[in-house]
């Protein structure tokens, strides 16, 4: 069976219930106020974390407005690069205060860096755990990086292959992380359901051998909760207060109770799993009296012989189960018998 991750003394694995990873991305819209409402609802809401993104636009990209770097149609058409992580990058100044507020409301906080200076701050700020997200997955330079740190691992996969994923897992272990896991995810904004394709998370779990999870960017949680019976021991999915609120991420976003519902169902998905047993269930035992089983329909004197006139298959179960029906046809009675009562063994001749 493959190792738990821990993450700020919680167990993450197959044999726990699902970790829930509230992503504020760019939602903050540049407020940090906003910032600190969205930590106090994802608590409020049951996440067990809640990520942001450390950059800057010059830690991500370079500022020019040439073909390469301009975006065409999808949510951010006609900005470039630079411009839109110049919008929704969180400010490091924040880092600091966002930090100590989650922590003491008590919800643990982490990141994902995109370059080596984004890891340094992280350390100074004792995060927890990294996050690789999929655009980064291919940078094997930064995942040693972070792995170097002996932090837990998440490694989201979108746009990955195979391939490629195997290459992030080996330059995690070179780097000497201890702890990884990996998402499934694709890397849509949003993305619809029948991209996902969740069978994929039971091969990786087969394939890769790690703790493995979701990231979700489909507008509500069916795609999730389905997740957890494929084997996701995670789900991400990015939180805001108001879907409508026109920053980067928003509409692609869970709204406070679309998390509380995420939080709360994903741990009955997990229950409902349970394991192989075909035994009878605890709320079942008051039922069997209610199962079908043999009753008289006639009064018959002793020595009477039984013919299937005589018997009847019927709710509840107090008598000889149905399966004896041709058994009895022909049988003699010891007793007599009023119509209405259970067929019984000790009523017959054996």
């Amino acid at each position: 069976m493959m190792n738990n991750v821990v993450i700020a003394g919680r167990k993450i694995g197959s044999d726990q219930p699902p970790y829930i990873i509230a992503e504020m991305s760019a939602n903050h819209n540049g407020n940090i106020e906003t910032a600190f409402r969205i930590i106090d609802e994802a608590k409020k809401a049951g996440a067990d974390a809640l990520k942001i993104q450390t950059y800057t636009p010059d830690t991500i990209t370079l500022d020019s407005d040439l073909p390469d770097f301009q975006i065409k149609g999808g949510l951010w058409d006609g900005k470039t690069l630079y411009e839109l992580y110049e919008w929704a990058h969180t400010p490091w100044d924040w880092h600091k205060p966002l930090f100590e507020h989650s922590r003491k409301i008590g919800i643990p906080i982490f990141s994902s860096p995109f370059d080596s200076t984004a890891v340094d701050l992280l350390e100074e700020l004792n995060a927890p755990a990294y996050k690789i997200a999929s655009f980064e997955s291919v940078d094997l330079q930064l995942i040693r990086y972070v792995a170097a740190t002996g932090k837990p691992m998440i490694i989201s996969t979108g746009m990955a292959n195979a391939e490629e994923i195997e290459e992030a897992i080996t330059a995690a272990r070179e780097g000497g992380c201890k702890q990884l896991a990996i998402l499934h995810c694709v890397s849509g904004y949003p993305a619809p359901a029948e991209d996902y394709n969740l069978r994929t998370i039971a091969d990786m779990i087969e394939r890769f051998g790690l703790v493995t999870g979701l990231s979700d960017h489909t507008l509500d949680n069916t795609t999730a909760i389905a997740s957890i019976v494929m084997g996701a021991s995670l789900i991400e999915k990015h939180f805001t207060l108001d879907r409508n609120g026109g920053g980067p991420d928003d509409s692609f976003s869970l709204e406070p109770a679309d998390l509380a519902a995420l939080c709360r169902d994903s741990k009955t998905a997990w229950k409902a799993i349970g394991e192989v047993d075909y035994g009878r269930k605890s709320s079942e035992h008051g039922n069997v009296k209610f199962r079908r089983s043999l009753y008289f329909v006639n009064d018959l004197k002793a020595g009477a012989i039984l013919s299937d006139a005589d018997i009847r298959s019927v709710r509840p179960g107090y008598g000889i189960e149905p399966k004896y029906m041709e058994e009895l046809i022909g049988k003699k009675l010891k007793t007599d018998i009023f119509k209405n009562t259970p067929v019984c063994w000790e009523s017959l001749e054996s």
